[in-house]
Order: C-alpha cells, then structure tokens, then sequence
C-alpha cells in the first residue's frame, strides 16, 4: 500500500491537539512539527544559530538555549519579523519532515498524520495527500490560548492575528472541523473524519493495484 499523508493544521486555539490524538488513536503514524520545531533550535544547532544571527543575542538564555519568551515578544507584534522567522526555521524543519516520512514508509506506515500549525506557511502542505483544518469561533480561540498558555487576553490576541485568516483554512482544505461545542462533540468530529480517511486510503490502494 502507497504512503497517504495526510496534513492537519487550523487556528491556534481551535482544538487541533484533541483531532491528532484521536488520528495517532486510530493507526496514523503522527509527525508532529511543533516537536520538529523545537528540536531544530535546540543549542547548538544551525537553526539556532542563524536565528541568533539576524535577531541578536536578546533571543538568547545565559546558556545559549532559546528564549521563547522574548523571541515571542518581537515576532508576534511585526508580521515582517515573523515572515523572517519562518523563512530561516521552515527549510529546516521541512527537511526533518521530508526524512520522517521516509522513514515511516520504509517501516510499513502508509497512513501518516503530519500535525503542522504552519502547515500552509511552511509548504509542508506540498507533502500531503489532503489536509483537514481545525477551526473555531474566536471568542473561543482566545479564551482556550489564554488558559492553556497562562497569557493576557492581549497576548492571546496578538498571537491569533499573526495567524492566517479562517477563509484561507476553508478555502485550502479537503476537510473542515468546526469546535465550537464539547470536546466530546470535536472527538466524534474527528473520529468520523479518521474513519472517512481510512477509507479512502484502502480504495487508494485498491485502485493502484487493480
């Protein structure tokens, strides 16, 4: 059976995490980019240091690792400076992306969940097979990041608008995922999604070998 990988990403905030849980449940091998991401900055790394090039040592810790906080601070008030964030981190992280799904391939994976936040940013979404968005309401979104980060409403806020517009997820999508309502209600969304992809993985293959 052919490799079918399949993109997930959508809104910061929309419930992305929950749908990839119940996809890894289901037999998709997970690729998660914001473990990517994480790993292509550890100390030491060229990702890192290309980013200490052009940002400055002010992105740094006494130990030379990341500083999250004050990297967050300057990129997600100046669109221009997140642009060239993602321009230095996204070849990186596409490359590491690129190896793993080799490497599911070769151990007999054929249905790949690529879990991307930047999925479209990155063009990682060149990878995949199909790509499900996660969306949702704003008021929502907003309330959900300022939780789970312990951020401002201002802080939540800023991160949201550096993000792209809902219409693009519509519009570049093969499946949408409203959570608006209950985790119970996203996970039945996103169990009748996985079960609609499995699917159309199996007649893939049937008509592939037919």
């Amino acid at each position: 059976m052919s490799v079918v990988v399949i993109g997930l990403t959508g809104q910061t905030g929309a419930g992305k995490s929950t749908v990839s849980r119940i996809f890894s449940e289901n037999g998709f091998a997970l690729i998660d980019a914001d473990k990517i991401s994480r790993e292509v900055v550890e100390i030491g790394k060229p990702c890192l240091n290309e980013l200490a090039d052009y940002f400055g040592n002010q992105i740094l810790n006494a130990d030379n690792s990341l500083n999250r906080k004050a990297l967050a601070k300057i990129v997600f008030t100046d669109k221009r400076k997140l642009e060239s964030l993602n321009s230095i981190c996204h070849p990186f992280i596409t490359e590491k992306i690129f190896r793993l799904i080799n490497q599911n391939a070769l151990h007999g994976e054929n249905l790949i969940l690529l879990d991307a936040p930047t999925l479209f940013e990155s063009k990682a979404s060149d990878f995949c097979d199909m790509i499900i968005s996660v969306i949702a309401n704003p008021e929502l979104r907003c309330q959900r990041i300022m939780q789970r980060d312990n951020l401002t409403q201002e802080l939540a806020l800023e991160r949201m608008n550096a993000q792209l517009e809902e219409n693009f997820f519509i519009q570049h999508s093969d499946y949408i995922i409203r959570n608006n309502a209950s985790l119970a209600q996203l996970s039945e969304l996103a169990q009748e999604v996985a079960d609609k992809l499995k699917v159309y993985c199996q007649e893939k293959y049937l008509n592939q070998v037919s």
